[in-house]
């Protein structure tokens, strides 16, 4: 369990798989940073074995219209939502197992293209062509490498800094009329790393109510 910054949280995650009879660190790195990254690995590695599943849902969430953004938040949201994206599937190239699993988070908020999303949307559209490719790389080591796009979803990341008014009609969005859950966006992790998601590769799975 990668964390940045809550500690906290992050160790609330791991004694729920723990009481689950499962094995789980907590591990701090900032994905931003190749060499926090290396560490990360190496102390999987060595606590819990050869790495079979790597997901990337590390993400920063700015909503500025393009003339608006300056150089240090361009970087940030660039630094965390492509660049670690990066520096993590480097490493699995190298380090993942056969048959292993990669999911990587977009968004839908792509195909939605409201403004203010400009630049967190072009880190994400990046992040999918860069899974695309990466899938065709790892020909013959049976790895499939998908992407996951939500919708609007109850977390922290999309219910920061936004109105109790904004979020509502961005819940209305949808055809279902609701935000996603976090939950719901878990199932859906479960089934690409699982054996049913398996003929499934190189894909973006948009996991939004039908917002688009």
């Amino acid at each position: 369990m990668n964390y940045a910054r809550n500690d906290e949280q992050a160790n609330e995650v791991v004694a729920k798989i723990q009481q689950s009879g499962r094995r789980a660190l907590a591990i701090q790195a900032d994905v931003s940073d190749s060499n926090q990254v290396e560490t990360m690995f190496s102390t999987v590695e060595q606590s819990l074995g050869s790495i079979d599943v790597l997901v990337n849902n590390a993400g920063i969430m700015k909503l500025q219209k393009v003339e608006e953004v300056d150089d240090e938040t361009f970087n940030q949201i660039i630094d965390v939502n492509l660049k670690g994206t990066f520096n993590t599937l480097r490493l699995a190239a190298l380090r993942l197992n056969d048959y292993g699993r990669i999911v990587n988070f977009s968004t839908s908020a792509i195909a939605l293209a409201l403004p203010g999303y400009a630049i967190y949307n072009a880190s994400k559209a990046a992040v999918e062509a860069l899974s695309y490719t990466f899938a065709k790389e790892l020909r013959g080591r049976h790895i499939t490498v998908n992407c996951i796009a939500p919708g609007p979803t109850c977390t922290d990341l999309f219910l920061e800094g936004k109105t109790e008014e904004q979020i509502s009609q961005l819940a209305k969005m949808s055809p279902l009329e609701r935000l996603g859950s976090p939950e719901e966006i878990a199932n859906v992790v479960s089934f690409l790393v699982g054996r049913n998601g398996e003929w499934i590769n190189a894909q973006v799975l948009r996991a939004n109510g039908g917002i688009v």
